[in-house]
């Protein structure tokens, strides 16, 4: 190995299966060898053979639809409002200055601390959970757009007043596509935030979701279905990741040229 030497892509499969077996392995180890308790940690069979019971027993598949419900919602009324606002953010510096300081303040509040006053305002129904998740990706999506916007190359922008181009006709025609693909790739990347806010948002008042689920199971001390419950999480992410990344390739086909 060389520092940045690239891998193919055949190896980076390689490797990344590579550490999942050696992780299950070691899984495996500490659980079947007896040094950990399995009251604390089930072993890999016991995990999937509680993720069955949950899923032909007991509905999961309702949880997890609902639980992906909740993340898409809360993060498509996040995107809707922020991404505008970030774009008029990065475009138009006035309007910068007079927002950021109250951005840059909110996206440090932890989303979870607002569950207490969002129960009280909205209930512990569907739009408490998600309020979370607005909150928690609302004012990351607003910052990183508008540093992303203003930090189009300004040689680009002069060209374009040079050629007649009009205030709007700047936005639409040069700031927007050469952002966009970035701002596809900050979503992608909030959208995996997202998921940590859900869990929260499940954990306190609900009746449903895969969080809903770890709760109950942590109070019958069934860590099976606990990290059951965690890999649904990891798996979907991933699935999503990978679906994001491959629609953002095929919508701005610009950024690999």
């Amino acid at each position: 190995m060389r520092p940045l030497d690239p891998v193919t892509s055949k190896q980076r499969v390689a490797y990344g299966f590579a550490f999942f077996v050696l992780f299950v392995a070691l899984w495996a180890w500490v659980t079947f060898g007896g040094y950990v308790s399995k009251t604390f940690l089930a072993n890999p069979l016991a995990m999937l053979h509680e993720g069955w019971e949950l899923l032909v027993k007991y509905g999961f598949l309702l949880d997890i639809g609902m639980t992906i419900w909740r993340v898409v919602g809360g993060f498509a009324l996040a995107a809707i409002i922020a991404v505008p606002l970030g774009v008029v953010m990065g475009a138009y510096k006035p309007i910068e200055a007079f927002l950021e300081p109250f951005v840059s303040f909110a996206r440090y509040l932890p989303a979870s601390a607002f569950i207490p006053l969002l129960i009280l305002w909205a209930g512990i129904g569907e739009l408490q959970k998600l309020l979370v998740i607005f909150i928690g990706a609302v004012f990351q999506i607003i910052l990183m757009v508008a540093v992303n916007v203003g930090n189009t190359r300004r040689d680009l922008v002069e060209a374009a007043y040079t050629l007649g181009a009009s205030d709007n006709g700047i936005i639409r025609r040069v700031l927007l596509p050469s952002s966009a693909p970035e701002i596809a790739e900050i979503l992608r990347l909030v959208l995996g935030w997202a998921w940590t806010y859900v869990i929260v948002a499940e954990l306190i008042g609900s009746s449903s979701g895969i969080g809903h689920m770890i709760t109950d199971s942590q109070a019958l001390l069934n860590t099976g279905q606990i990290i059951f419950g965690i890999i649904v999480i990891g798996l979907i992410g991933l699935v999503s990741d990978f679906l994001f990344k491959a629609f953002n390739a095929w919508l701005f086909p610009w950024k690999l040229a």
